[in-house]
């Protein structure tokens, strides 16, 4: 009783540990010079952006204008009259970036309760298949506390914080998605996900695993393995009757739960219709929504700011011939489509690991990708350190992320600062970022497999066994 007491006075002690030292490196928010850095800040998320189209708005002109901002207007309004008020003695932007530690604080708390459920959820399968003998097994390792830990501590999700990029509240968007999946709240999955979807589009592809996620339930191994332990012969003892009243049937099948699926679908068309009203009055004055579908969706769909970045697209588009460009943008984008339906097929009984495929792999092929992105992913990753335990190339994968992390400051001063380099230094960087990003989804959904796999052996050699016996 003693450690349960003490275990979340850790937390939280670790948590405000994590608030404290982002507020000290507010302080020195001037000096870090973070904002300014291409792999914090992107077209899309840059506050010093989004500050100047309030400004624009303030002055009775479109948002848009000047292709600066290329935010949601929702965004701009809330955060807009934050960006002109100041604190004395403090630096300007300081309750922006107040915003974002809550809004950290938030994201960790959600990815520790969805990992709680999915700690109850593994362990109760891992009960029925025989792998625990008890729910006070100390073999399961606490995902949720690892996740929100992961998140608050991760250097990237500190540089997003401190970077005054808006990565935050587009991570806690997604990250209250699948909370609400996953704790049946469909009306706070569907808000969600469409908040996340209009702040940065790709987000959509989330609806996938939500669905799944609503009709079948939190992740589990397929059914297959459980009917692995149901004992080949039909015995008439009390003690066989007894053993296979608790375990599922050979006919057993999951139902979809079409109704909660058409609730779900119900509320993220509530929700998609009452942003756009919301986006449209915000926007009546300069050009309504056909402005703000051109200045966000077609901005990220046509890739016109071809400023560097952590990815791969802005050098390839600055290279390619004009005649050769909307096909290369049509291959580019249509890469994370046909991933989707694969994927959904070969994971559709584990949709929270689904989503965080998702999530990877957009955030690799996403025409403005940031360290907010992989801060997202790492920390959904967090959630399935049980079943990911025996993963290969970690190490390797860890020393990759540190030292990819490391060589881009000094390969950007290289190329943009002394001149003693070139655009390639920084792009070669920005080919091995997205080298370990691929190596690490494979990986991950490689070990995934491979765990069912031995879920499998195991359920075939049990019940083998057993009906020796």
């Amino acid at each position: 009783m003693a450690e349960e007491q003490k275990k979340p006075s850790r937390f939280w002690i670790w948590a405000m540990a994590s608030v404290i030292f982002r507020l000290i490196l507010i302080l020195f928010q001037e000096n870090l010079n973070l904002s300014s850095r291409p792999e914090v800040s992107t077209p899309l998320t840059s506050l010093r952006r989004l500050a100047e189209g309030y400004w624009l708005k303030q002055s009775s002109m479109s948002p848009y204008a000047g292709s600066m901002y290329h935010g949601s207007p929702l965004l701009l309004s809330v955060l807009g009259p934050l960006t002109v008020k100041r604190i004395e003695g403090l630096p300007n932007h300081v309750l922006c970036s107040l915003v974002f530690v809550i809004a950290d604080i938030f994201s960790a708390l959600l990815l520790r309760a969805t990992g709680q459920k999915l700690q109850m959820a593994y362990g109760m399968n891992s009960r029925l298949l025989g792998l625990l003998k008890s729910s006070r097994d100390r073999g399961i390792l606490p995902c949720g506390d690892i996740a929100a830990f992961m998140y608050l501590w991760n250097p990237f999700t500190i540089f997003s914080c401190v970077g005054l990029s808006t990565s935050p509240i587009e991570n806690l968007a997604v990250i209250l998605s699948l909370y609400g999946a996953v704790t049946r709240r469909v009306p706070l999955a569907a808000f969600g996900l469409v908040m996340a979807t209009h702040l940065s589009l790709y987000p959509a592809t989330l609806a996938i695993p939500i669905t799944i996620l609503l009709g079948y339930g939190l992740d589990a191994p397929p059914l297959k393995l459980f009917l692995h332990t149901q004992p080949m012969k039909d015995e008439d003892s009390s003690t066989s009757a007894t053993s296979t009243q608790s375990k599922p049937k050979r006919n057993t099948r999951i139902p979809f739960l079409w109704r909660t699926v058409m609730h779900f679908v119900f509320w993220v068309m509530v929700w998609s219709l009452y942003v756009l009203v919301l986006c449209g009055l915000s926007l009546k004055q300069h050009g309504g929504l056909d402005e703000m579908f051109k200045r966000t969706y077609g901005f990220i769909l046509s890739i016109e700011d071809l400023s560097p970045n952590i990815g791969v697209f802005w050098y390839f588009f600055a290279e390619v011939f004009d005649f050769f460009r909307n096909f290369f943008l049509v291959v580019f984008h249509v890469n994370i489509l046909f991933m989707l339906l694969p994927l959904a097929i070969r994971l559709k009984h584990r949709p929270c690991f689904l989503a965080f495929v998702y999530v990877a792999i957009s955030s690799i092929l996403k025409s403005y990708p940031s360290v907010g992105d992989s801060a997202l992913y790492l920390s959904l990753w967090a959630l399935f350190v049980n079943e990911l335990a025996d993963m290969k190339f970690s190490f390797f994968l860890f020393c990759g992320y540190l030292g990819i992390s490391l060589l881009s400051p000094v390969m950007h001063n290289l190329w943009i600062w002394r001149g003693t380099g070139n655009a390639n230094f920084y792009f070669g960087n920005a080919i091995g970022y997205a080298f370990f990003q691929i190596v690490f989804v494979v990986e991950s959904v490689s070990a995934m497999l491979n765990h069912d796999r031995k879920l499998k052996r195991f359920t075939s050699n049990a019940s083998v066994q057993e009906v020796k016996n």
